[in-house]
């Protein structure tokens, strides 16, 4: 008697420093931390994430690469000797002393040329944009499953507070019935037990909302242990889209835009690379001083121009050319095939979302009701001395199971509108 006296009595201390630490560490959050809607931390991802940051630098890079593209080379300067005889030779006539000569020299390119190249150096910019949203949409849908989460989280804090509650009070009736001799011992240490171990469940449902809150500042680009909250009582709804057409896909997905950027990209490459067959230009100047007084100062100006179409040239950019081209057409048929398989994929998906509401509807309105007023009728059949406290405590943790079930279904449905989401604008 006395044993079980002292530990029920230290039970309860236990649970009450427990539930009033989790009520102060609560309140002081709740009155410090800012409330975040999943559309401002999806924003903050959008703008502040660091690897988002380096798409961005590297399109600008690709521009300055683009501007760069269209510079000519520098003109070469010379000067030496023309026509001089080695030191040590006799008899050199004085108009065979030869003379100092100063040479320019500058390439010329192909205007057309440098322009399709700086064409194509700026189209792997907007492959990298493109990059960039692909990676964006990953990392939305990454930020969706922490949020939801940490809201099916919140949802199971809030169920396990009111069934603490439930079995609290049924533990206190039996510890009042038990002096005399109308509960058993072995039914007090029972409820007990179920007490502690919703207090550990509290516990772990609050590390995944610290989990989630970490993972989620890592994405905004802020300290992992800054405190902020979310809107609990949010809840996505499933809207499908209106139709699934290639046209349709073809314009939302973002690794279809990637490709689409490729595509053009190798496009253009194909053009720079057939304007290989046009010619490029050099100019020389020299100019002779000569050794000896007397005789002329001379100069030679001498233009050159490249031959491309010549068969043993010529044969590398056609061959270049013909290899991007297929590599096109392979890029358009993997397109073609991937908007297929989306499509079909999206119907499926479809399917399943709408059946998994129904089946959380059908759990909501018609399963947990009936528990509940078991639970209600064999409570009050309790309070009147009826039942044994545990066909109680069989009920409750029918209504608990049902309930969790309940979140862990919800959960599921969340993550399935994000994989949607995720594949419709992929």
């Amino acid at each position: 008697m006395n044993y079980a006296n002292t530990v029920n009595w230290r039970c309860m201390l236990h649970n009450i420093k427990i539930s009033w630490l989790l009520c102060i560490v609560t309140l002081s959050a709740s009155a410090q931390a800012p409330v975040l809607s999943l559309d401002t931390i999806l924003q903050r991802i959008d703008h502040n994430n660091v690897k988002l940051g380096a798409y961005t630098l590297k399109a600008a890079a690709y521009e300055y690469s683009a501007k760069a593209a269209t510079a000519w080379m520098a003109p070469m300067v010379g000067a030496g000797t023309f026509m001089t005889p080695y030191p040590g030779i006799k008899d050199v006539m004085p108009m065979d002393k030869g003379a100092i000569m100063f040479q320019v020299e500058q390439d010329i390119p192909n205007t057309s040329k440098l322009r399709a190249k700086k064409r194509y150096i700026a189209s792997q910019g907007n492959i990298e944009k493109a990059s960039r949203e692909v990676t964006l949409n990953e990392l939305k849908a990454q930020a969706k499953r922490l949020y939801y989460n940490w809201v099916i989280a919140a949802a199971r804090i809030r169920l396990l507070e009111q069934n603490q509650q439930i079995m609290e009070t049924m533990k206190k009736i039996a510890e009042v019935r038990y002096p005399y001799n109308q509960s058993q011992l072995g039914s007090i240490y029972k409820a007990a037990g179920r007490v502690a171990e919703n207090h550990n469940m509290m516990h772990m449902q609050q590390g995944l909302i610290d989990k989630a809150r970490a993972w989620l500042n890592s994405l905004m680009n802020r300290p992992g242990t800054e405190a902020f909250e979310i809107d609990t009582a949010f809840a996505p709804l499933f809207t499908p889209a209106p139709s699934y057409d290639t046209a349709m896909l073809a314009a939302n997905r973002k690794d279809v835009q990637k490709m689409n950027a490729g595509i053009e990209s190798m496009q253009l490459n194909i053009d720079a690379m057939k304007l290989a067959k046009r010619p490029d230009f050099r100019i020389r100047f020299d100019h002779m001083e000569p050794l000896r007084a007397g005789q002329p100062r001379q100069y030679n100006i001498m233009g050159m121009v490249s031959i491309p179409i010549v068969p043993w040239a010529s044969k590398m950019y056609k061959n270049e050319v013909k290899a991007m081209e297929l590599n096109v057409q392979s890029m358009q048929m993997e397109k073609a095939g991937m908007l297929q398989e989306t499509q079909g994929m999206l119907y499926g998906m479809e399917t399943e979302i709408v059946s998994m509401q129904e089946h959380i509807h059908a759990t909501a309105t018609k399963i947990l009701p009936t528990l509940q007023r078991t639970l209600d009728a064999d409570f009050q059949s309790y309070q009147e001395n009826k039942l044994e406290l545990p066909v109680i405590i069989d009920a409750w943790e029918a209504l608990t199971m049902a309930q969790t079930d309940l979140l862990n279904e919800k959960l599921k449905f969340y993550e399935m509108i994000v994989e949607y989401e995720k594949e419709l604008y992929r």
